[in-house]
């Protein structure tokens, strides 16, 4: 995997950016083995650059992404930046690593920043110095064999992802390595991914690290797409906004955020309202759910039965805006 690091130290404030190849040998890029006393402080972010059909890079609404991080850098503590700044740095360095964008319209660029405490002590207070690096790697497409594979979730009312007050809307690196265990609980039962759920009514959260959506008749007997608020306990994602705005752009079917239980989502199941479920990320952008594993029972979805033409119908129109085949100012030429 060929990477490229862009790293700048900053102490008190933003400083000026370098670009820097490679990061110290002693430094794991990845984030395993940083040796600094606050690593303990850490976020990152995930995009991609896309080489479109037209020749040019473009990155995918990373106006958001800078907003997001600078976000969750305050809920941490860490130095505060100019989002402007760090987004023309991000570009600069696609742009002088442009040859490792694929030319490819099932491929990119996945860019990923980080963010560190850097502070030469111990204890539990705000860093003053950090370290902000990105690395970039060519990324194949998601799904292996290619095409539109559903996947099946694992949900379990016993592990926990996120509470109201905590930080489960802020991409920091904590909120991701307790769920590893669950994830490999998932794979040990056949499913791809973890459906998770909060409370004493098990609301519907996200899947795996995707936002989630269904798409049914509601009890009102309306046809709606509805995904879970943004109330504190998922993480506001850039496609999961972009399928909300394009759905009610579209203004074909209901678009609604709200809580949906998992009791009200069986009842959905057995009464054969359920038209699809999906989730959606930068990774995969759009992803079928065909199957929930619950209490040792198989909830079988109906989302392939017709081929998906809600949620392929959603990846068509983004992955036209990404690689250029649509204009939309939700793009960011390099």
């Amino acid at each position: 995997m060929a990477m490229r690091f862009f790293s700048t130290q900053v102490a008190f404030g933003f400083k000026v950016a370098a670009v820097k190849f490679p990061l110290a040998r002693s430094a794991s890029p990845l984030g395993h083995g940083i040796r600094h006393c606050s690593s303990m402080f850490k976020l990152f972010e995930g995009m991609k650059a896309f080489y479109g059909v037209d020749g040019k890079i473009r990155m995918f609404r990373p106006q958001l992404n800078m907003a997001r991080m600078r976000r969750t850098a305050m809920r941490a503590c860490l130095p505060d930046f100019p989002e402007a700044e760090l987004l023309e740095c991000l570009r600069q360095l696609v742009e002088l690593d442009k040859n490792w964008v694929p030319k490819s319209t099932i491929a990119s660029l996945y860019i990923r920043p980080v963010y560190i405490g850097t502070e030469t002590s111990l204890g539990v207070a705000p860093t003053s110095r950090a370290l902000l690096y990105v690395i970039l790697s060519p990324v194949g497409p998601y799904f292996p064999q290619g095409g539109f594979q559903p996947v099946s979730l694992l949900a379990d009312p016993k592990f926990v992802r996120s509470w109201h007050g905590g930080v489960g809307d802020f991409k920091m690196g904590g909120n991701y390595n307790p769920t590893i265990l669950v994830q490999n609980e998932a794979q040990r039962k056949g499913c791809q991914q973890v459906l998770w759920l909060h409370g004493p009514r098990q609301n519907l959260t996200e899947a795996g690290t995707m936002n989630i959506f269904i798409y049914w008749m509601n009890a009102s007997g309306e046809e709606e797409l509805v995904t879970p608020p943004l109330d504190g306990l998922i993480l506001p994602g850039v496609i999961r906004q972009s399928v909300v705005e394009l759905a009610k752009r579209q203004g074909k079917i209901k678009m609604t955020e709200r809580e949906v239980s998992m009791e009200e989502f069986q009842a959905a199941l057995s009464e054969d309202r359920i038209k699809e479920m999906f989730g959606s990320g930068t990774a995969c952008v759009v992803c079928p759910v065909s199957k929930v594993v619950y209490n040792g029972k198989d909830l079988h979805v109906p989302t392939m039965k017709h081929g998906a033409p809600l949620a392929s119908s959603f990846l068509k129109e983004l992955n036209d805006i990404q690689y250029g085949r649509t204009k939309s100012d939700w793009t960011y030429i390099v």
